[in-house]
């Protein structure tokens, strides 16, 4: 009877409440997700908007669990900041497994995470702050903020702070830890002894059995084609290529003016520099505002202002700062923290790509107007008097005459012979205001000089 009256019981609780009792079921059934990502570089801007990204998608996915793998010496200061910041924040737990280093940055990170795992022969700590060269202690208040944040990091996940400052400072010494004049690195025994480790693993799947999580699906963190076309434009080759394509598409735009294709080119390759350093962290608003002036000065020192001189300098070495700047995790001018091997790849890919652009302006330009493709896009032809053209409005006796430029040629503008003022251009080149010319062409409505 007792039998009897359960099953009725159930019938009835399955007929009335199906939907509570399903939920129910499969949420009991379900397979708990866990998103795992790599933190295996050097801690930068890059690396910054990859944990962004992981740990938004974390949510996205409804995931149980974070967990990273650690391997990382370190990096920037400023970024393991907002990388920790984001991992105290989450709503997820995160949890870290540190494959083999967790130095520096990476100690701040992993210290941030709700616990720590480490593989055998891994290691934490050695958190103190270097120069961008990597062996010079940085000065002080670096050290000072650095220590800060490892404290008040430890605090917030229970670990002991003063072992956390003491991975930064030599100063600090904490009896039988560590002595004075050393900073704490810890092996993965002294590391379980002391708080800033809850065990030894070999796997991520072991990690995911110590929060007794048996039934799973490990989701990892993939890179999206829009990254993965960011990546390409981060090459240190591209960007080159990009910055030929910026100079030449400005140089040949004002050679023929009215075309529209070389400036196209250029206001392409200009968003395609920029924006993937943009979105990596790298390329700072004022940096970007810094390359827009250089170029605004430059056109004025063209169009505006006779001669070659204080505008136009400050205007090539604006473009030049700007497209530098823009490739490196500088903060401001501040060059403390950045590699010394990057700085120098990117002033050498700024520097070669200019080499290379006017190489190409001062080979090439001379045949553009030969080419078919530029023939299609631009009046490229000359009306010869050999094939029954005689449009000249000038007299072959100015042929060879010698004068001076009333105007600015750029490369068309006012000449003046014997007191005479003519229209006339230049063969390609810009000639100042007052400079002597002399009259090689008299073919056409303008006489085509050169300077002498």
């Amino acid at each position: 009877m007792k039998s009897l009256l359960t099953s009725i019981l159930l019938v009835f609780i399955f007929v009335l409440q199906p939907s509570e009792v399903f939920s129910q079921v499969d949420l009991s059934s379900a397979k708990r997700k866990i998103y795992v990502f790599k933190i295996d570089d050097n801690i930068d801007p890059r690396m910054n908007r990859k944990v962004k990204l992981a740990l938004e998608e974390a949510k996205e996915e409804s995931a149980a669990m974070v967990i990273i793998e650690m391997d990382t010496y370190g990096g920037a200061v400023n970024d393991a900041d907002d990388i920790r910041t984001m991992i105290l924040e989450s709503e997820i737990p995160v949890h870290v497994w540190i494959n083999k280093d967790a130095a520096s940055a990476g100690a701040l990170i992993s210290i941030a995470c709700d616990s720590i795992y480490m593989a055998p022969g891994a290691s934490i700590g050695a958190a103190t702050v270097v120069m961008g060269g990597g062996g010079e202690a940085a000065p002080d208040k670096y050290q000072s903020y650095m220590r800060s944040m490892m404290r008040s990091t430890a605090e917030a996940k229970g670990r002991n702070p003063k072992i956390a400052e003491a991975m930064v400072d030599e100063e600090i010494e904490i009896e039988g830890i560590s002595e004075k004049g050393s900073v704490i690195t810890f092996a993965v025994s002294e590391a379980i002894e002391n708080g800033f480790c809850e065990g030894e693993v070999d796997s991520i799947e072991e990690v995911i059995a110590k929060q007794g999580i048996f039934d799973y699906e490990i989701i990892e963190q993939t890179t999206s084609t829009v990254e993965s076309i960011i990546s390409v434009f981060l090459n240190p080759a591209v960007s080159g290529f990009l910055i030929l394509i910026i100079f030449a598409g400005i140089y040949f735009e004002l050679q023929t003016p009215g075309v529209g294709f070389p400036l196209a080119a250029s206001i392409t390759a200009i968003i395609l520099y920029f924006i993937p350093y943009y979105l990596s962290g790298l390329a700072e608003n004022w940096e970007i505002a810094v390359f827009i002036v250089g170029v605004i000065l430059l056109l004025v020192e063209i169009f505006v202002i006779p001669g070659f001189g204080i505008f136009g300098i400050l205007g090539i070495l604006g473009i030049l700062t700007g497209l530098t700047l823009g490739m490196i995790p500088n903060d401001a001018l501040d060059f403390s923290f950045v590699p010394a091997g990057d700085l120098f790849v990117a002033l050498l890919t700024v520097i070669l790509a200019a080499i290379a652009a006017l190489t190409l302006i001062f080979f090439l330009a001379p045949k553009v107007n030969k080419w078919g493709a530029f023939r299609t896009i631009a009046l490229a032809t000359t009306q010869q008097r050999t094939e029954g053209y005689t449009s000249s409005v000038y007299e072959n006796s100015l042929l060879g005459k010698e004068g001076i430029t009333n105007t600015r040629l750029m490369p068309s503008g006012k000449i003046i012979i014997d007191d005479e003022v003519y229209d006339a251009y230049s063969r390609g080149e810009f000639i100042d205001q007052g400079e002597k010319i002399k009259v090689i062409s008299t073919e056409g409505t303008s006489l085509k000089v050169k300077k002498i």
